[in-house]
């Protein structure tokens, strides 16, 4: 299957896009958006999206695989309306979905199209989410399970973070689990040698986007965890439609910002210097480092509390501007 034609920077395009003509303040318009989708001519594709954003001036990230799309951009209303536009004018990606916040100033310096292997590290090439998508739950009916305690069968609800071990110091569900993960990738180790301390119980999966989740329910499916939900869209859409309900702190985000409050807004400005790897702060007594000699451990760590309502977002010491190891913005969600 053959990519789009795209046209020429400040031409009209036909198709219909979310409005995002509105930033508050006259401000920049960030959005992200994935799609597990089969795409071909990669490298024709890498040049069109790189020209196209680069001519309106966006900045960002794009990441290309076999597998689909992973983005994060930046730029003004009117910008970022033309590369929507643009990208649903190829039939595969003709309802990508979009979130959108606002900041004062991009978040990205520079404008970057990048070819991989997965559009989210999980080294389990079986795993195809275009072919076969877990069950998802959406964040209102998440708030209504945490309201309750169970979900809507009587089972207990446990809430498992799949992002990294420095995402989760800034925040995440009140009461969940995670495995203290470095990085995605071992996340799939972890879940198919303790996949039994899930019985009985109903998991939500979440990640900040949602992207991560797709692969990580799919996965604990298979490991034979019976009942694996998603929460559709991540942290970032149960922000948008729900708030910060059952939640305590911020979201980390791959990018200039750092993280965002439930209401959306970034928490602190955006740092110029670079960070090599985050320390996280000692927060939670008994937290295990993962270790090629300790697999990670599945783990109940008390979040801190949420800032108070009014409050500064305030930006942790220990968080980086730019996330740790070479990743890229658009490489987790």
């Amino acid at each position: 299957m053959t990519s789009a034609t795209f046209p020429a920077a400040g031409s009209a395009c036909g198709a219909a896009v979310p409005r995002t003509d509105a930033a508050p303040g006259g401000g920049v318009v960030n959005i992200a958006a994935y799609k597990f989708v089969s795409l071909d001519d990669l490298p024709g594709l890498r040049a069109q999206l790189l020209a196209r954003c680069q001519a309106l001036g966006v900045k960002g990230t794009i990441l290309l695989a076999p597998e689909g799309i992973n983005l994060f951009l930046a730029g003004t209303p009117q910008a970022i309306a033309a590369v929507l536009a643009t990208l649903r004018l190829d039939a595969r990606l003709a309802d990508l979905q979009v979130k959108t916040s606002f900041s004062a100033a991009p978040p990205f310096r520079r404008m970057k199209v990048k070819l991989k292997r997965e559009i989210i590290t999980l080294n389990r090439p079986q795993l195809r989410p275009e072919a076969e998508r877990a069950p998802a739950v959406t964040p209102n009916v998440l708030k209504r399970w945490l309201d309750a305690g169970c979900d809507d069968d009587g089972r207990p609800v446990m809430m498992l973070d799949t992002r990294n071990a420095f995402e989760r110091e800034l925040g995440g569900f009140d009461g969940s689990v995670d495995f203290g993960v470095a990085r995605f990738s071992d996340f799939a180790p972890a879940v198919e040698t303790q996949s039994t301390r899930f019985a009985g119980q109903t998991v939500v999966t979440y990640c900040t986007g949602g992207i991560r989740c797709e692969k990580a329910a799919l996965l604990m499916r298979g490991a034979g965890i019976e009942h694996v939900y998603q929460l559709d869209g991540g942290i970032l859409a149960y922000f948008e439609q729900v708030g910060g309900a059952h939640y305590s702190g911020d979201c980390f985000v791959f990018d200039a910002r750092t993280a965002l409050d439930p209401a959306l807004a970034p928490c602190g400005e955006a740092a110029p210097q670079a960070v090599s790897a985050p320390q996280a702060p000692a927060r939670h007594s008994g937290t295990v480092t993962p270790t090629s000699a300790q697999p990670p451990s599945l783990l109940r760590t008390p979040l801190w509390p949420p800032t108070p309502t009014g409050a500064p977002c305030p930006k942790p010491a220990s968080c980086p501007s730019t996330p740790p190891g070479g990743m890229t913005p658009a490489a987790s969600g």
